[in-house]
């Protein structure tokens, strides 16, 4: 085990995944994170006591993607694993669900991996995601609205996706491929400007020559965010059931002492609890506007007022949110 290899088994004994004495399937479509994915995985395999299963998926779209497979195979060969293939149709899927490829890809490919790691008894489905992924999709979420939420890092596991390489550069990866002689496969695909990442790498790769610790500290502030809101929700968990609750098709808020940002927090984990579109501009004015109602009743208040697409009913011991239309209640 060479220095980088018992680096990465550290980091993730360190961040403690829960993946040790276990099946799992291991996703690789012969690129160069997911080829360091196999490479590193089976130089800890002993140590974490796993064992792995390949899987390839063949989407179809690229004239190479045979090779790619012929590739994937012959690693599978070299590290004596068990390989798992599917071929996808991944344009008739794009086509009968009207999805972009890259949407329609990501939906057979994970139906399929779900599918695979049940038949196979893996517990989990290893990707090669890493920290150059995570800022990728970190300011795709920014420039979409995703607010704060979009700051809280890409957890190392997320239902049956495990991604112990979530902390490593591309770069590093490369580097440790060309270090043990392991050759891998590029996708060209990746330099066709016809997503938002592929468009945006470029953008990032000027950044990242200018400020080399991007990723890093991105990461570091990322930890932060999460902690924040992890005590935010904790903060509104307290004050669940007495303070606010969120009911049948409608949210109770008790009369007291409210911030605006308290406000919005509750009313944003309340929607969020009852499955309610949130729009942040649309809560924002909507704490504004109950804010001054929250406080004792006043006696020419009227019983049941209407701002926006809600119904908001005055009772003794709070006020009670209704929507007006339970199809779409918070359009923005």
């Amino acid at each position: 085990m060479n220095r980088f290899e018992a680096d990465l088994l550290a980091r993730l004994r360190e961040r403690g995944d829960g993946l040790t004495g276990c099946r799992v399937l291991v996703a690789c479509s012969g690129g160069g994170d997911s080829t360091a994915l196999v490479a590193l995985l089976c130089a800890l395999r002993r140590s974490l006591d796993l064992d792995l299963v390949l899987a390839h998926a063949d989407h179809g779209l690229r004239e190479a993607s045979g090779e790619d497979a012929a590739f994937v195979r012959r690693l599978a060969r070299h590290y004596d694993l068990d390989l798992a293939e599917a071929w996808l149709d991944v344009r008739g899927h794009a086509d009968r669900m009207g999805l972009g490829l890259e949407t329609a890809a990501r939906e057979l490919r994970w139906a399929w991996l779900r599918a695979e790691a049940a038949s196979s008894s893996a517990v989990a489905v290893a990707t090669g995601h890493t920290l150059d992924d995570h800022t990728e999709t970190v300011l795709l979420r920014l420039g979409r609205g995703g607010g704060l939420g979009s700051l809280t890092p890409l957890p190392p596991r997320q239902d049956l996706r495990w991604s112990p390489l979530i902390g490593l550069r591309r770069e590093a990866l490369r580097d440790y491929l060309k270090g043990r002689r392991i050759p891998w496969r590029e996708d060209d695909s990746n330099q066709d400007p016809f997503t938002a990442r592929n468009r945006l790498r470029p953008l990032l790769a000027a950044l990242r020559n200018e400020l080399p610790a991007l990723d890093a500290h991105l990461q570091e502030t990322h930890a932060q965010a999460r902690e924040l809101l992890e005590w935010r929700d904790s903060t509104l968990g307290a004050g669940r059931d007495g303070k606010w609750r969120p009911g049948e098709g409608n949210i109770y808020l008790a009369r007291g002492i409210w911030t605006e940002p308290e406000l919005r927090a509750a009313l944003e984990a309340a929607f969020r609890e009852l499955g309610w579109p949130r729009e942040a501009e649309a809560l924002r004015g909507l704490a504004r506007f109950l804010l001054p109602l929250l406080g004792p009743p006043a006696a020419r208040r009227k019983r049941r007022l209407t701002h926006g697409h809600w119904h908001i009913s005055h009772e003794p011991e709070g006020l009670f949110l209704h929507p007006i239309e339970e199809s779409a209640p918070l359009n923005g």
